[in-house]
Order: structure tokens, then sequence, then C-alpha cells
């Protein structure tokens, strides 16, 4: 184990995002990498990257269990999505790795400014239960799956935020459905992104191990605190993308310097 690396830190910060991506459904992958870097200790950024992408990947898949019991998961067309963006992500990670690690963390903050301002947008829970893959859907789906999938793979980040409003918009599901149907390509492009990283040395298996064990107790804590929050959500998610702008402000602050 690297001495310089807290593994406490890793796994505290594994239970942070866990528990946000619970209650918020989004977004708080997002904070893994600057966590890796300017709190456990882990000095390559693409090594924080590659380390974050293979926990989110994991994360997501528990969370993705949970929706198929529920049966939310609109599987054909998150299937279609997923399975185009995974090309996308393998494309967007070998990009990323040829960037120095100062100018891909600038571009990163650029992501995370991203992830925060379309959590501040309003939301629409109104859709179509009921749809159904077709050919037509497919040609939508697998353009917008493809690009996003890109964004997620250079970025190292689950991409939800990119995948609930690209399923939404291109087949007009519900919300709900978006949501739970996006972990499907969260999954998968983590586990691509990671899997690049990876074969290139960039991922610590030690930190991850406590990043996903930090996640299993966030999701844990997640159910009485979204009890606490369920009258107080668009409050809460308003500060919650505030944390992450100001996170992305620090971040360019830093890679910039």
């Amino acid at each position: 184990m690297d001495p310089d690396i807290s593994y406490a830190a890793a796994l505290a910060g594994g239970a942070l995002i866990g528990l946000l991506l619970s209650v918020f459904g989004g977004g708080g992958s997002v904070l893994a990498t600057p966590l890796l870097l300017y709190i456990v200790g882990v000095r390559d950024p693409h090594v924080a990257i590659g380390t974050s992408a293979a926990a989110v990947a994991v994360n997501a898949l528990a969370g993705l269990a949970v929706q198929a019991r529920a049966g939310r998961v609109k599987w054909p067309c998150a299937s279609v999505f997923a399975v185009a963006g995974v090309a996308g992500s393998l494309t967007g990670a070998a990009i990323a790795k040829q960037i120095d690690g100062a100018a891909l963390m600038a571009w990163f903050a650029l992501a995370m400014a991203l992830v925060g301002g379309s959590m501040l947008l309003p939301r629409t829970a109104d859709g179509d239960p009921g749809v159904r893959l077709n050919n037509a859907l497919v040609v939508k789906l697998a353009p917008v799956g493809l690009l996003t999938g890109l964004a997620a793979g250079f970025f190292g980040i689950g991409g939800g935020f990119l995948i609930v409003p690209g399923l939404m918009a291109a087949t007009g599901m519900t919300l709900a459905n978006a949501a739970a149907s996006s972990l499907v390509s969260v999954v998968l492009f983590g586990a691509a992104t990671s899997a690049s990283y990876a074969l290139s040395g960039f991922v610590d298996w030690g930190v991850f191990a406590a990043l996903v064990a930090g996640g299993v107790v966030g999701a844990a804590l997640a159910i009485p605190v979204g009890r606490r929050l369920a009258d107080r959500a668009p409050l809460a998610r308003r500060m919650f993308a505030v944390m992450v702008l100001l996170t992305a402000a620090y971040v360019a602050w830093r890679s910039l310097g």
C-alpha cells in the first residue's frame, strides 16, 4: 500500500459518493476524481480517473439491481443506448490517456461545471411509461449513446447527467424510467473506461476497494437521509449543485494554476 494515500479518506469519500448517488440519482460520481486527488492523496490524475470509473461502475451495478427489481428499467432502450456508448467510452478513454494530467483536469473542471449547471435546471416527470423500442427509436438512441459514451470515457464519470436527458429526449420515457435505465449505461461506460485505464496501469485497486466499501455504507445511509430530505428535495438538490460548482472552480484553479 502507498503510505502517502489515506485509505480512511477513500472509505469516507466512497460513503459520501454512495450517499449522494443514492439520494440524488446522479452527479455524485463527478466528485470522486477531485476527492482522490486532493484529499485521498492519489498523485496522478489518470490514476484518479481510472480508479473512480471502476468504483462508479460497481456502485451503479448495485443501484441497477435495486431499480431492476422495482421494474423501472426499460431494458431494450437502455441496452441500445449503452451498447452504442461503449465504443464511445473506449474512444474517449484512449484520448484522455494521451492528454497531460493538468490539462485533463482543466477539462474535467468544465465537465463538473456542466453537471452542476444541469442539476439546477427544472425537471419534469412527464413522459410515456409504456415506451417500447422500435426502429425509429434505435436510430435516435444509438448516436446519442455514442456521443454520451465518448464524454463519459473522456472525463471518467458516470455520465448520468447526460444519459438521463438523452434517454428522455430520444424515447419520451418518464424521468423515473430514464434515471433507472441510465444505470445500464453508467455500469457499461464505467467498466469500459476503467478497463482501458487498468490496461495502462492507471487503477489503484486498494483505493478502488475502499471506495466500493464506502459506497455500500453510503447507500445504506441514503434510506434515512432520503426520508429526512423528502420535503426539502429541491432545496437539497440546489445545495448539492452549488457544491459541485464550487468544486469545479477549485479543480480549475488547481489545474490552471
